[in-house]
């Protein structure tokens, strides 16, 4: 899912190509992806571009009129800069916003379509759409405490919960953990005020390395080619190869639909986190440490 930094980069290069513009039409393909009524879309048709901006990791269109399109990407969501009426993909293609000069193609890959697009009237139309998450880079460290403080969770989950924090999923919070040197499963309440410290700094560290780096590769171009997985990353996406400040082997842990990349050498004091389904299964066969679980596959080898 786009989180902060590639949005924050969607939203700077659409606002290059496209502010000051009239958008002609939305062709719409997917009946799935418009998700409000009143306004109709056809309203949109028409109007000069004013401005984008990010609203968590949604993308607001400001069109003239105080008319809003209110875009959620999700998971598999991506933007496309193509030629003017170019022609919506039957599997991927989702909608096409036209101009004169070109048009945002928005194409969502799978089965499952989940990206969302409003239009809504209004500064309080956008703010029904907002989560409600803290914005990070307007935060103290002692600010940022108090927010995560709030209630108890894992870290993990208080700095994905778009409803604590705006903007950070599931890649950057793996990353930040990492920077930081802190287990994803040490609960809010557990920790202490110089950890909240270093953590605020992570964040700030992290999130600003990564737009600053999307930028750059994108330079005054378009963004076509947004993903989850870098090779400059640290941990995210990188299980089992090794950690490029200890080279330990990265470790993972999946639930539900989502899993957390972490170090257990840098993050967890060696330690092996359970993952829930392999520790169900392997129940006191799980092996604790990093050393211990070398010695097992060096004895099944």
């Amino acid at each position: 899912m786009p989180e902060l930094p590639d949005v924050t980069v969607y939203v700077e290069a659409l606002g290059r190509y496209l502010e000051g513009h009239t958008l002609q039409r939305v062709r719409v393909s997917s009946p799935f992806l418009v998700r409000s009524y009143d306004p109709p879309m056809s309203e949109a048709h028409g109007r000069r571009v004013e401005g984008f901006r990010r609203v968590g990791k949604r993308i607001v269109w400001d069109l003239e009129d105080d008319l809003h399109l209110v875009l959620h990407l999700m998971i598999a969501g991506r933007l496309r800069w193509k030629p003017a009426s170019f022609k919506v993909p039957r599997r991927t293609g989702l909608a096409a916003f036209d101009f004169e000069h070109g048009c945002v193609l928005l194409t969502e890959q799978g089965s499952k379509k989940r990206a969302s697009l409003y239009l809504v009237r209004g500064d309080d139309g956008v703010r029904e759409h907002d989560p409600g998450g803290a914005e990070v880079f307007e935060m103290s460290a002692e600010e940022f405490r108090t927010v995560l403080r709030a209630k108890n969770h894992t870290l993990k989950r208080a700095l994905t919960d778009p409803r604590i924090l705006s903007g950070i999923g599931n890649a950057y919070s793996d990353e930040i953990l990492h920077r930081a040197g802190l287990s994803p499963f040490l609960r809010t309440a557990d920790a202490e005020k110089a950890t909240f410290e270093r953590l605020h700094g992570a964040v700030l560290e992290v999130l600003t390395e990564w737009t600053d780096r999307l930028r750059n590769q994108v330079g005054e171009s378009f963004p076509d080619k947004v993903t989850a997985f870098h090779d400059a990353m640290a941990v995210h996406g990188k299980y089992g190869k090794p950690c490029p400040s200890c080279s330990a082997p990265v470790q993972r842990i999946v639930y539900a639909a989502n899993e957390s990349n972490y170090c257990a050498q840098c993050q967890t004091g060696g330690k092996l986190l359970r993952d829930r389904a392999l520790s169900q299964l392997l129940r006191d066969d799980w092996p604790k440490t990093l050393e211990e679980m070398e010695v097992r596959k060096r004895a099944n080898g």
